[in-house]
């Protein structure tokens, strides 16, 4: 028997959990928050490469986004990553599908992420982050074995890289211009596309706390933590006050260097600083998607229509998140209508929540037709093939 013969297909819309889709669907307006501000460009930069804002509102608006956003949004994106590989396991297994056989399947989506990943970086964003989950799937395949303790031990050892690495690349502010991301402000659409691709090569290395992430998410999905939120209650409230208040104290620091409120002088305090934010952005990242975890409680069965269109992105959220850069290219880039040239730091926040709205009116709307997101079409076909449906043999899932 053939390995799409035996596969179990996607999870049907109607068996999926709330808060992994609510968290996904939230998450994507801090990505878009995040993944909006390197277009900013043709003025002086500043620290962590954001432009030198002068009016008051833009300033505050940088602390908070750099406080409460930047490095904080991609960990959660990232445990909800790793959460997700493990649940794809975890079916095919109830399915009774051989071991090697789901971990075949589980690296050939990963091949298919690095090569969307690598086609999102060439047009659109070199700050892609699917061709680096195409890679982290491969090394999760290969642990699948590893107990839950050694998961959580290697997370915390991951953090003392993440912070060393961080503290020297984010330390001191710019004072030649763009440091990465050279396409951001690159007029030339043809030479911007040259570029992005080396770009991209280079992003993990700004992502490093997405590892840790990963690895704690991978050992939430273990446990069901998500997938049955009320049961783990006390750990998601002592996730959610530990890790944002972790996160809020970790970064303002930065944030108010960013909004220019404060100065770090000596090298210690730079290289402390941006430490800092790296690691607690982490805790942050676990925290947010804690605090979503409880929201999801509270919910429960009355499912009113904003969770339901949330919760939409959040089931197309590989849709959402390439929807959003190809706004971005069309509004901000030189070469397009050149807003990133113009916009400050808070307008440039507004366009990105308006482009997250349109995704949730565009997302709930393919939910009541019952549609995917046409990216999740593309990889679940090209992952699964001819698979059935988890719990619908026979039928294929709409």
């Amino acid at each position: 028997m053939s390995l799409t013969q035996t596969l179990a297909g996607p999870v049907a819309a109607r068996e999926r959990s709330l808060a992994p889709d609510l968290a996904r669907g939230l998450m994507l307006a801090m990505i878009a928050l995040a993944n909006a501000v390197p277009y900013l460009y043709g003025r002086p930069y500043g620290v962590r490469q954001h432009i030198v804002e002068h009016s008051m509102v833009d300033r505050i608006v940088s602390v908070v986004q750099v406080t409460l956003v930047d490095a904080r949004a991609y960990p959660m994106f990232a445990a909800l990553f790793g959460y997700g590989v493990v649940q794809v396991l975890q079916r095919q297994q109830a399915a009774g599908v051989e071991p090697q056989d789901a971990k075949r399947l589980l690296r050939r989506r990963s091949r298919w992420l690095i090569l969307f990943g690598f086609l999102h970086a060439l047009v659109l964003f070199p700050g892609d982050i699917l061709g680096l989950y195409g890679v982290v799937g491969f090394l999760l395949v290969a642990m699948t074995r590893v107990s839950d303790r050694a998961l959580l031990i290697a997370a915390t050892a991951w953090l003392v890289v993440v912070s060393l690495v961080q503290g020297a690349v984010f330390m001191a502010p710019s004072t030649d211009g763009r440091s990465f991301f050279w396409s951001f402000e690159t007029a030339n659409p043809v030479e911007a596309m040259i570029l992005r691709p080396i770009e991209w090569l280079v992003a993990p290395v700004g992502v490093l706390g997405v590892g840790s992430a990963i690895l704690v998410g991978t050992w939430a999905a273990r446990r069901g933590v998500l997938a049955d939120p009320a049961a783990h209650r006390p750990l998601l409230v002592r996730t959610a006050v530990l890790g944002l208040t972790a996160a809020a104290a970790g970064g303002l620091p930065v944030g108010l260097a960013v909004g220019r409120f404060w100065e770090p002088t000596s090298l210690a305090a730079q290289w402390g600083t941006s430490a800092l934010h790296a690691v607690t952005g982490v805790a942050g990242g676990l925290g947010y998607a804690a605090l979503i975890g409880l929201l999801a409680i509270r919910v429960g069965d009355r499912r009113g229509p904003v969770v339901l269109a949330i919760a939409a992105v959040g089931e197309r959220s590989l849709s959402s998140y390439l929807f959003q850069s190809v706004v971005f290219v069309v509004l901000l880039t030189p070469y397009t209508f050149g807003l990133g040239g113009t916009l400050g730091t808070a307008e440039v926040a507004l366009v990105a929540l308006g482009t997250w709205l349109v995704s949730v009116l565009v997302c709930d709307l393919l939910r009541r037709a019952g549609r995917r997101g046409p990216a999740e079409v593309a990889l679940r076909r090209l992952t699964y093939r001819r698979a059935r449906p988890a719990g619908r043999p026979g039928k294929m899932e709409r």
